[in-house]
């Protein structure tokens, strides 16, 4: 059962997502705050508490404008603390994905809010909701837009990511999806969690390869349908990866 605190300035809007969070059977309680100065006097009493003291709080709904810190101000200035609660950014705005998935947000849920996109929301909550849930959730998502549309991929769904200029693509069994991050970003981000860089075009999930092959003098790797090639310069390391993983 979450202990929920819903953060917007805008009053009506505000007393929508309480009502809202409040008729969710997974959420015991949720309080309101109408600016970010109130919402980080309640969490940091929350913290003092403790996880079983009577202001603690599991999640925050946050609003991202609003008057005076914005609710991306209030997601990095909880980044700080040990065990800060979660974090599901509610905005009116497509365009903050990116910096929701920097700041370890659980959703991102787009207004007007509808009831079947909240609970979702919640239901991802409340799955995370167990010992150090931000860290994990950052570890298992990542924000892409579909028509208009932020949805979350986990990570683990990822078989490979390819390089397009700024952009990366990653590569489901489902499908692919394009995202505004360079692949040396997700190379750094994923690193361990098995993904290793194959060529200055690829990043693979080490666990997705099913075959490698060296034909003369050239290695290529297969993932699924698609094959890869890996450049003389991670062949050797890749091997060794490899290796240490049928290993393991």
């Amino acid at each position: 059962m979450l202990r929920v605190l819903a953060v917007d300035d805008e009053k009506p809007a505000l007393e929508e997502l309480l009502y809202l969070l409040r008729s969710d059977p997974r959420v015991r309680s949720a309080e309101g705050a109408t600016d970010a100065t109130e919402a980080l006097r309640r969490i940091g009493r929350a913290l003092e508490a403790g996880p079983d003291g009577e202001d603690a709080i599991d999640v925050v709904f946050l609003d991202i404008h609003m008057a005076g810190l914005t609710g991306l101000d209030v997601a990095r200035l909880l980044a700080g603390f040990a065990r800060p609660p979660l974090v599901v950014f509610v905005t009116a705005h497509e365009g903050f994905a990116v910096q929701a998935f920097d700041l370890k947000a659980v959703d991102y849920v787009l207004k007007p809010v509808r009831k079947e996109r909240l609970a979702e929301a919640v239901r991802r909550a409340s799955d995370l909701s167990g010992p150090a849930p931000a860290a994990q959730a950052v570890a298992e998502q990542i924000p892409v837009e579909l028509g208009g549309v932020t949805r979350f991929v986990p990570v683990d769904d990822i078989a490979y990511v390819e390089a397009q200029g700024d952009y990366a693509r990653l590569h489901t069994d489902g499908g692919s999806h394009l995202v505004r991050i360079p692949l040396s970003t997700l190379e750094e981000r994923w690193a361990a969690r098995g993904f290793v860089r194959i060529h200055r075009s690829h990043l693979v999930a080490l666990g997705r390869i099913d075959e490698l092959r060296l034909d003369g003098g050239a290695t290529t790797v297969r993932v699924g349908s698609a094959e890869l090639s890996v450049s003389r310069r991670h062949a050797r390391q890749l091997r060794e990866l490899l290796m240490r993983h049928v290993r393991g």
